[in-house]
């Protein structure tokens, strides 16, 4: 019997072509192997207690843009290897997001998403629209919602509650999976914001 995923609540439509992020990096080593692109979605609506990024349940227009123009800020930076969606839930925008993945993987880079949905519910009938088409687009996922009883801070571990799973679909990167739950980065950008990110850590855009 499958389980009904009901849609979010009042959802604002984004047009077609764009996503609505509530941030971006390059250059990230904490977020999936290699140097890479972080990509947040904006909208989730599991609210899990001890959620590394609160300010990004929301599903009201935070930063729209173009995937296309995306892409290319991405693909302008050589040192990304590949690209990390997370948020936010990133289904919530599978379509959007399936499409800037084709882009980036004609360009050679790797593909990997965090979700709150398991690899089950996303391969479900009852999974948000264009579910499918992003995971064929997937080399990494890393499924399940974060369960603050089974936090996981440990050098040896790359997810961040026992119940979430690493599923690795290109095998090149089976031994790849090397970043741990209890890394953060700061990024400076030059507007003078501070990005930090990691497991551990709170995204902080202030």
């Amino acid at each position: 019997m499958n389980q009904t995923i009901d849609p979010p609540i009042a959802a604002v439509e984004i047009p077609p072509g764009y996503l609505n992020i509530m941030g971006y990096v390059d250059e990230s080593e904490v977020n999936g192997p290699g140097c890479r692109a972080v990509v947040w979605v904006q909208g989730c609506k599991r609210e899990c207690p001890g959620c590394f990024n609160p300010s990004s349940w929301d599903f009201e227009i935070n930063q729209l843009i173009l995937v296309d123009e995306l892409a290319d800020k991405i693909l302008s930076n050589p040192r990304n290897q590949g690209v990390t969606f997370s948020g936010g839930e990133p289904f919530w925008q599978a379509p959007a997001l399936a499409q800037l993945a084709k882009k980036l993987k004609a360009a050679g880079l790797n593909v990997m998403s965090f979700s709150g949905f398991t690899l089950a519910e996303l391969r479900s009938q009852n999974a948000p629209p264009g579910a499918l088409e992003l995971l064929e687009q997937l080399d990494i996922l890393i499924d399940g919602p974060f369960v603050e009883s089974q936090a996981i801070n440990s050098p040896d571990s790359p997810v961040s509650s026992r119940n979430q799973r690493v599923h690795v679909f290109n095998p090149a990167l089976a031994d790849k999976i090397t970043w741990a739950s209890d890394q953060m980065e700061i990024h400076i950008l030059k507007d003078g914001t501070r990005i930090i990110t990691g497991f551990r850590g709170h995204l902080d855009l202030s």
